[in-house]
């Protein structure tokens, strides 16, 4: 499958390397209007080949984005000091207007794949622009919450001291602060986490939670202050996305999608567990929800609309 990334930046190279190291996409485009910078990051990528997976990785530009089957947006502006978030969307509201056209008129077909931030945001605007091609919501998803859902494994692992790769739990709703940890549906193997940590006398206490949920809403910020950015978890994040797309693996993927309703709240982008396969979205699943976590993801979904309605796009 060819893949294109439109933003070669931290974010945007990091995917390209990570599925070149996984080796998805048999051919990946990188395009970005600093054309030299998407020229270095390809030839950069490229000499990790012989020890990876052989890959056609070139820089290029919108028209060679044809026959892409997933095109990665990770474009956008950043926010300026005192810029509000609504003034920042409406920004990259006017550079997704430019982009997404650019990108449907080459690959009219393909699935688009929105990283940029605020991403449950930026991929509402996405999908109200796609949709005047044609392109239905399922084919427009945002990396949401895949980030912090990894996040919040592998906090857990580390307290319970076994393998992430046998917790399974999810973070609902908003990319961001108001973003909610589906405590009471984490499991580790068939046991609930709770159940877990007592089998392996590590109890989770409320002070314990909340140090998980603390750092899982506060990891960007204390990576921001360390090194300026963050790229790699969500680098990795989108080349498992691309790959589950590009294997039809139908893999339950917690991501963003424009959802029709969620906690009485209509139309709106935020991530929930969803089934992703060749054609993007298939199928999306409302978890079970204690009361506390439901009425945290009606404000989360409310906070969305409200950010998402403030802007003109």
């Amino acid at each position: 499958m060819k893949i294109g990334i439109v933003g070669a930046g931290q974010v945007g190279a990091t995917a390209a390397y990570a599925m070149t190291m996984r080796g998805v996409g048999s051919e990946i485009v990188l395009v970005d209007r600093n054309a030299d910078l998407a020229v270095a990051q390809a030839r950069d990528i490229l000499d990790a080949t012989p020890w990876s997976h052989p890959v056609r990785l070139r820089a290029g530009e919108a028209p060679d984005l044809d026959g892409a089957g997933i095109v990665v947006l990770t474009a956008g502006a950043a926010q300026k000091p005192g810029e509000s978030r609504l003034d920042l969307l409406s920004r990259n509201a006017e550079i997704f207007a430019e982009i997404v056209p650019g990108v449907l008129t080459a690959a009219p077909d393909t699935i688009l794949l929105v990283a940029s931030n605020p991403v449950d945001a930026t991929t509402q605007i996405a999908t109200v622009i796609a949709a005047r091609r044609g392109v239905p919501p399922h084919r427009v998803i945002g990396s949401g919450t895949i980030l912090d859902s990894a996040r919040f494994r592998t906090l857990l692992a580390a307290h319970l001291e076994i393998s992430p790769a046998y917790i399974d739990a999810r973070v609902l709703g908003e990319h961001g602060d108001s973003a909610v940890l589906h405590w009471s549906g984490a499991t580790a193997g068939d046991l609930s986490v709770a159940d877990a940590a007592s089998q392996m006398g590590r109890a989770l206490t409320e002070a314990e939670r909340s140090r998980i949920d603390t750092s899982v809403r506060r990891a960007a910020y204390a990576i921001i202050q360390g090194k300026g950015a963050s790229w790699f978890g969500i680098g990795a994040g989108l080349a498992r996305m691309a790959q589950v797309i590009q294997g039809d693996e139908r893999a339950l993927i917690t991501c963003s999608m424009l959802t029709p309703e969620c906690q009485g709240v209509r139309d709106v982008a935020l991530s929930l567990p969803r089934v992703l396969g060749m054609g993007g979205v298939a199928a999306t699943f409302v978890p079970n929800l204690d009361a506390g976590e439901a009425a945290a993801l009606k404000r989360s979904a409310e906070i969305l609309k409200q950010a998402a309605e403030g802007v003109r796009i």
